[in-house]
C-alpha cells in the first residue's frame, strides 16, 4: 500500500510552465479519487528559480490545491534549487514519519535521472514505483522522453553530474550534535600513529537513531552510504587521515584477518597493515573497537570484537597477523579497547553467558540467572594477557583515570555514543581508526 506519492514537477518543459496549476490540480484529484488509502502524504517537488518566490510562483499554486481538503494537511510543496536538495529535504518527512513506500509520479523524460537520485540518496528499506504524468500529447518535448525512456542506464557522464550535486549538497548541510569529537588514547604515541574513537557529534545524518556521525551503511538502515561517505569526509578533514585510502573491517562476527596488501577474504573482523598514511578501522555500536599499535616495528591493528568475535579470540587473531606479517614482538604491541557495551548493561542468555564464565567467573554477573551480566571486555583482556600482552600495554575500562578512559559504555552514554543493544535495528555506527602517519 503506497504511503506517500512525489510528484516530480522538477523539469516541466518550457512550454507547459504556464499550465502548471492545472497539471498539477489533475494530477492531485487523480491522487485523491485513485488512491488506495484515504489520504496518503503527497509531496510536490519543483525548482526554485532565482527570483521564483518574488514572482509569486511558489503563492500561485498553494490557492490552487486549497480545494483538496483530504489532502490539505498532507500536501506539502518543496522548492529546491537542485533535485539533490529537493529529494533529501523530501527525504527528512518521510523519515520522521517512518513511511517507506512511495509513488512517484514524473514526466517520462525524467525516469531514468529520478532513478539514479534514488539510488544514491535510499536504501532499500524504502520501496519506489513510477508511474507517468500525464502531459499533452502533442508537447514536443515527449519525442524525446520516448527515446529517453527506452534507455536502460544513463551515460557515464551524467551520472557524474549527478553525483556531483548529491555531494556538494551534502558537503553544503551544517554538522549536528555539535562539534564532531574524537576520543584519543595516551598508550599508543602519536608521533608514530594517528588513530581515534569517534563519537555521536558532529556529522549529517539526522534520524534520532542514527544522528549525527554515523559511519555505517547497510539495506536494513535509512541512512544511505553517500551521507556515511559525507560523514567520513568530515571525520577525516578533523583527524588528518585521506579517506580516499580508508579500509574498514568487512564484519562477519567470526576472528578472520586481513593483511593489507595480500588477499583480500570476503569478510573478517580484523585488519592489520604497515604501509604508511593507509588508515585502517574498525565499527562499534556495543561491540568493542579494538585498536593495536607496535611502535618499534611501526605496524598497526583493528578489530571489531562483539561477544561471538570476543569468545572467538578475534583480538589474539589480529595480534598474531602482527606477529607473522611484519615480525611484531608481543611485548611491543600496544592496545586500546574503544566505546563498548558494559557489564552495567550487556546481558546473553545462559548458554552464551556460560562459555564467558569458563574464560573466566568474573566475566559474568548473576551467572544463574535466564540472562547473565555479560563483561567483553574483561574477558578481552584475560585473552589478551593470555596470549603474551602485558597487562600495563592494556587500556580499558579498569583505567580509573576519567580523563583516560575511553572505554565509555556505550549504552549508558545516549548523548555521546550509538548503541544496537539501547536503539535498536535502525542504529548507527561508530569507528575506531588507526594508521601508521607518513
Amino acid at each position: 500500500m503506497v504511503e506517500a506519492v512525489l510528484v516530480d514537477l522538477f523539469s516541466l518543459p518550457a512550454n507547459l510552465q504556464n499550465n502548471i496549476q492545472e497539471l498539477l490540480c489533475n494530477t492531485v484529484e487523480t491522487i485523491e479519487k485513485c488512491s488506495s488509502i484515504p489520504a496518503p502524504f503527497v509531496y510536490v517537488m519543483s525548482c526554485q528559480r532565482q527570483g521564483s518566490e518574488r514572482n509569486g510562483e511558489k503563492e500561485s499554486l498553494l490557492p490552487a490545491l486549497s480545494g483538496f481538503q483530504s489532502l490539505k494537511k498532507r500536501l506539502e510543496m518543496v522548492y529546491a534549487p537542485n533535485t539533490a536538495a529537493a529529494l533529501y529535504t523530501i527525504k527528512q518527512s518521510l523519515d520522521e514519519k517512518d513511511l517507506s513506500i512511495i509513488k512517484v509520479i514524473l514526466p517520462t523524460l525524467r525516469k531514468d535521472i529520478m532513478k539514479v537520485y534514488i539510488d544514491h540518496l535510499f536504501t532499500a528499506v524504502y520501496q519506489f514505483e513510477f508511474e507517468d504524468l500525464p502531459m499533452a500529447h502533442d508537447c514536443e518535448n515527449l519525442k524525446i522522453a520516448e527515446t529517453r525512456s527506452e534507455r536502460q542506464t544513463l551515460p557515464i557522464h551524467d551520472m557524474a553530474l549527478i553525483q556531483s550535486e548529491i555531494q556538494v549538497y551534502l558537503e553544503s548541510l551544517p554538522s549536528l550534535k555539535g562539534e564532531l569529537t574524537i576520543l584519543r588514547s595516551s598508550l599508543i604515541p602519536d608521533d608514530i600513529f594517528l588513530h581515534g574513537f569517534t563519537t555521536r557529534a558532529g556529522g549529517i545524518s539526522y534520524i534520532p537513531t542514527l544522528s549525527s556521525c554515523n559511519l555505517f551503511s547497510s539495506s536494513k538502515r535509512r541512512d544511505p552510504q553517500v551521507v556515511v561517505k559525507e560523514n567520513l569526509r568530515r571525520l577525516a578533514n578533523a583527524a588528518g587521515f585521506n579517506p580516499e585510502t580508508f579500509h574498514r573491517v568487512k564484519v562477519d562476527h567470526a576472528n578472520a584477518v586481513c593483511i593489507m596488501g595480500k588477499t583480500e577474504p570476503d569478510s573478517y573482523d580484523g585488519i592489520v597493515t604497515n604501509q604508511k598514511g593507509v588508515t585502517i578501522a574498525a565499527p562499534g555500536a556495543d561491540c568493542i573497537p579494538v585498536l593495536f599499535a607496535d611502535p618499534v616495528r611501526k605496524a598497526c591493528g583493528a578489530a571489531h570484537s562483539g561477544w561471538k568475535g570476543t569468545l572467538l579470540g578475534v583480538s589474539m587473531a589480529t595480534v598474531n597477523a602482527m606477529v607473522s606479517a611484519y615480525g611484531s614482538n608481543l611485548k611491543d604491541i600496544l592496545v586500546v579497547l574503544g566505546p563498548s557495551v558494559g557489564p552495567c548493561c550487556y546481558k546473553l542468555p545462559h548458554e552464551s553467558a556460560a562459555e564467558f564464565h569458563r574464560i573466566d567467573p568474573k566475566c559474568v554477573r548473576l551467572f544463574d540467572s535466564a540472562n547473565p551480566y555479560i563483561d567483553i571486555r574483561r574477558a578481552t583482556r584475560i585473552l589478551l594477557e593470555r596470549g603474551g600482552i602485558l597487562p600495563e600495554n592494556i587500556q580499558d575500562d579498569s583505567v580509573t583515570d576519567q580523563n583516560q578512559n575511553i572505554t565509555f559504555c556505550t549504552a549508558c552514554h545516549p548523548d555521546k555514543f550509538y548503541s544496537h543493544f539501547r536503539d535498536g535495528t535502525n542504529f548507527g555506527t561508530q569507528i575506531g581508526f588507526i594508521s601508521v602517519k607518513d
